[in-house]
């Protein structure tokens, strides 16, 4: 990002005052929908603290560095929360501001839920999805503190799923409360869309005989045979080569489950989420996200950020408009992600990457697509601290 990192990215972070530093306005549309005791998003704004970008942040928008010069942000996504995350980012500046601003925006005490649990609740969509997005943001604080030369000389960020939004934050295109209720009004929708249809997520690791989308028509007739009108049955999620995760009506997933061997997959485990995430059946979460990303004003990204629907950079604001909302319904392309963040010439030597937020789930997908990359792979711990541990 360059030496103006420290301030820039807080473009969408918060401000010593509990506000946000130079986050972008709405453009006069009312909030829809949403629970009784969470501020509208206008209102958390009216109180935000607004700053020019800095000139140095327009010139590093002219002067990319080299990839192998700078370093890799990695944000993860849904699956990875658990009871207890957090606690070790709470000392870092402007984290508890974070917070407190989230509370508002959300209606509820993430914080507490996040520290606390239980673990059912945490567990929910409508829970999870912010509250990995506000604890991989909390984690860049961390990292920023520790380590400013990291955040620096960022040249590249990625999310998985949910994790988008965050590295958008990160990258300045995405003002931090918007985002957050952005987030919001995808997980509630998420939700809602998961609970209509009996459905969920099949992970799968096969040999490379397997023909997944093969399997997947099969799982489909399976289903018309008993009667079920248009079912789905898709890959969802691309993570490193030899495994998906296969999405769509139970049926379906249990039919491929019963048939792993004919299909040549070596382990398939259902996933603990209640729906067919980034597949067909999240259509009613498509409209309520739309709607709500019109009225967000979007920038260009400072670094390059990849989309999770084609493993390419974005490109402008319309871009990260478009492709958010068709990322609901489109598989994770996260394989393909990766190949294009570490793609280099031979003898090219690979950034350090690191993943922030809770978990180590990416690192260990890159171990599996990238191998060399993966050897310059670090994470933020986002349960304790190492400093207060060496004291």
């Amino acid at each position: 990002m360059g030496s103006w990192a420290a301030a820039t990215w807080r473009l969408g972070g918060c401000s010593g005052r509990g506000g946000l530093r130079g986050a972008p306005r709405r453009r006069g549309s009312s909030r829809p929908g949403g629970g009784d005791r969470a501020a509208t998003l206008s209102d958390l704004l009216q109180s935000s603290v607004e700053a020019e970008e800095p000139g140095a942040a327009a010139a590093a928008r002219r002067e990319r560095r080299c990839p192998r010069e700078g370093t890799v942000l990695l944000f993860p996504g849904q699956g990875s929360q658990f009871v207890g995350m957090g606690r070790g980012l709470l000392q870092y500046p402007g984290v508890r501001d974070m917070y407190r601003l989230a509370e508002k925006v959300l209606g509820y005490d993430l914080l507490s839920l996040c520290l606390e649990g239980p673990r059912d609740e945490l567990d929910r969509t409508r829970h999870c999805q912010p509250a990995v997005f506000v604890a991989s943001l909390a984690a860049v604080e961390k990292l920023n503190h520790r380590q400013p030369e990291v955040v620096e000389s960022c040249v590249a960020a990625a999310g998985y799923s949910v994790g988008e939004f965050a590295a958008l934050v990160f990258a300045g295109a995405l003002g931090f409360a918007e985002a957050l209720y952005a987030v919001k009004v995808r997980a509630e929708a998420m939700q809602k869309a998961s609970e209509a249809v009996p459905s969920g997520m099949l992970s799968v690791i096969g040999r490379r005989e397997a023909n997944y989308k093969f399997a997947c028509l099969e799982a489909r007739k399976h289903c018309e045979s008993l009667g079920i009108e248009n079912p789905i049955c898709e890959i969802s999620n691309y993570l490193f080569p030899e495994s998906r995760v296969i999405a769509g009506h139970l049926q379906a997933l249990e039919f491929l489950q019963e048939n792993a061997r004919k299909y040549y997959f070596t382990r398939t485990k259902m996933l603990p989420v209640s729906g067919a995430f980034h597949t067909r059946l999240m259509e009613p979460a498509v409209e309520p996200l739309a709607e709500v990303l019109k009225s967000i004003e979007i920038q260009k990204p400072l670094v390059c950020v990849y989309s999770n629907v084609d493993g390419k950079k974005y490109m402008h604001s319309k871009h990260i408009q478009k492709l958010l909302v068709k990322q609901v319904v489109s598989p994770v392309m996260w394989e393909q992600t990766m190949h294009s963040v570490y793609e280099r010439k031979k003898g090219t030597e690979f950034p350090y990457t690191y993943e922030v937020g809770p978990g180590k789930q990416l690192g260990a997908i890159l171990k599996k697509c990238n191998l060399k990359a993966w050897k310059q792979y670090n994470y933020v711990d986002a349960l304790e601290d190492e400093e207060a541990a060496e004291t």
